[in-house]
């Protein structure tokens, strides 16, 4: 029998920053500036355009240092990371153990000191690592060129639509080629990308296996098809055997296929984007390579794609002339930047540490320990009644599977919500239930990446095991959770309810008022 852990959440009942402090009261004195940079700059302030200066200066909150750390170490102790708790709840996400000495590595002042507008001839190190990580995704994946600008996957693969815009244009066909197929599985930007870069999305719904068949998509392809965006494996952890086929037949009809490979950690050294035949493709290295999620903040979306179409890549890219590395702004085709600078260069420094530090026999142990992770968890929850696990697929499924709650539903009335609030009690992240639209009912997606031992796969099994039998005793204790959680309530109603948000802090302060704000 696991043990599960008696837990209880530390609960602050803590203010915002910005309701804390007291006027006056400062962490840091600046000393004054120097006489000489004085002398050269009377007054800063007039730089600044008059028509983009503030009125008053913002309201920053003012607290000293002790304050201000005990604010976030609160905060902290009321948060489930994945480095508090095995952290198999977040499916699509691939949360694993991202190494510390990798975030040592970004702290360094030869990493944190960099400015993006430094000489060439400064940051041969940082120019070398972006380069050679280029190569290792390159061979990882079989494509030719990658980009590291994006902020994220769904850049990434905004990125992929707006190349395949430019290489129609070029030849022509624009006009007439004017839609993109994706399937229902596939992640939901496979379709918003494409549908912001000005085409029409054709979307293939599951069959029984639960990826579309071939003839469906031979159905729908034709003149007009402008190329494919689709994830494989999907969301349900399974993976689509034809897809040479579909990339095949997308491409006697004129078009490119984009590959969406967020969820490639259980393909690692098995498969590969170009060997299936993509044009292009995405990593996202705030998930496969390990890199923080960092609540968003720490996102880097790698895009490649083959050497016909690296031309209309993001600018600049890196280049090796055989003695210097160098940025090349000179790129005339290229779709433009997708942010600012050169990307989240910190993201590919951990990425290409990681990588180093695994090799290539270690990258397909990670698939092989994923998928493994992945089937051992799977064949725990099988044997809990209120769960049931749709499509009748071959095989084992690969990095996560997409559950449902259905059946515990049917017999007790408590649903997915409800199991995923209790789960919290016991000191494990709430999962992810499922991305739009929600063909699964009740669903539930985990994935248990490479980092998590048997220990911890087993103590998540055995917390859903005891919430499927406290959903049947006393249903009521599950549906009224979280009981020993820091997390609160969300009241479901208020998301479908414009006239109860509030966007900001001071627009709930102005909303709602002092009393209300407080006693919440």
């Amino acid at each position: 029998m696991t043990r599960l852990r008696n837990f209880h959440a530390a609960r602050w009942d803590e203010p915002l920053i910005l309701d804390k402090g007291t006027p006056g009261e400062r962490g840091y004195i600046p000393p004054a500036v120097d006489a000489g940079i004085a002398a050269a700059v009377p007054n800063p302030g007039s730089l600044i355009p008059e028509e983009m200066r503030r009125s008053e200066p913002p309201r920053l909150p003012e607290l000293a240092q002790p304050q201000v750390l005990r604010h976030f170490l609160r905060l902290s102790q009321m948060t489930l990371g994945c480095h508090v708790t095995p952290d198999a709840s977040l499916g699509t996400c691939t949360m694993k153990y991202s190494p510390q000495v990798n975030e040592h590595l970004t702290r360094m002042p030869e990493m944190s000191d960099l400015h993006p507008l430094q000489d060439d001839a400064t940051t041969q190190g940082m120019l070398k690592i972006i380069y050679d990580f280029e190569r290792m995704l390159c061979e990882i994946s079989g494509m030719d060129a990658f980009t590291f600008q994006p902020a994220g996957g769904s850049t990434a693969i905004f990125i992929n639509a707006c190349i395949i815009r430019a290489y129609h244009r070029d030849r022509g066909e624009l006009e007439q080629r004017n839609e993109i197929i994706s399937t229902a599985f596939s992640h939901p930007i496979d379709c918003a990308a494409p549908s912001v870069a000005g085409f029409r999305v054709i979307t293939l719904m599951p069959g029984p296996n639960g990826y579309p068949d071939l003839d469906a998509l031979k159905a729908v392809v034709s003149e007009r098809t402008a190329g494919l965006m689709m994830t494989n494996p999907e969301d349900t952890g399974i993976f689509n055997p034809y897809v040479k086929e579909f990339t095949r037949i997308v491409h006697e009809a004129g078009g490119l296929c984009a590959y969406d490979q967020a969820n490639a950690n259980g393909i690692l050294g098995m498969t590969r984007a170009r060997d299936t035949g993509f044009d292009l493709c995405q990593f996202n290295l705030h998930k496969t390579f390990s890199v923080p999620h960092g609540s968003t903040g720490g996102s880097c979306g790698a895009g490649g794609c083959t050497a016909e179409l690296a031309k209309y890549l993001p600018s600049p890219m890196v280049v090796f002339d055989g003695e210097r590395y160098s940025w090349d702004y000179d790129r005339p085709d290229s779709v433009g930047k997708s942010r600012s600078f050169h990307g989240n260069l910190q993201a590919v420094l951990r990425s290409y540490a990681w990588v180093m530090a695994h090799g290539a026999e270690g990258l397909r142990a990670v698939a092989e320990t994923a998928v493994l992770n992945n089937n051992y968890l799977k064949s725990m929850l099988e044997e809990i009644p209120g769960i049931d696990i749709l499509y009748d697929s071959p095989g084992h499924r690969l990095q996560e599977v997409r559950y449902s709650w259905q059946p515990l539903l049917d017999e007790t009335g408590v649903n997915t919500e409800d199991v995923r609030r209790r789960i919290t009690d016991f000191g494990l992240q709430g999962y992810f239930t499922s991305h739009h639209p929600v063909i699964v009912p009740e669903p539930m997606t985990l994935e248990p990446s490479e980092s998590w031992s048997k220990s911890d796969l087993e103590e998540y099994g055995a917390a859903l095991t005891q919430i499927d039998q406290e959903a049947r005793t006393d249903p009521e204790f599950v549906k009224s959770s979280p009981h020993a959680s820091s997390v609160h309530r969300i009241h479901e109603e208020a998301i479908d309810s414009p006239d109860q948000w509030a966007m900001t802090w001071r627009g709930w302060k102005r909303k709602y008022g002092e009393e209300r704000v407080h006693s919440a």
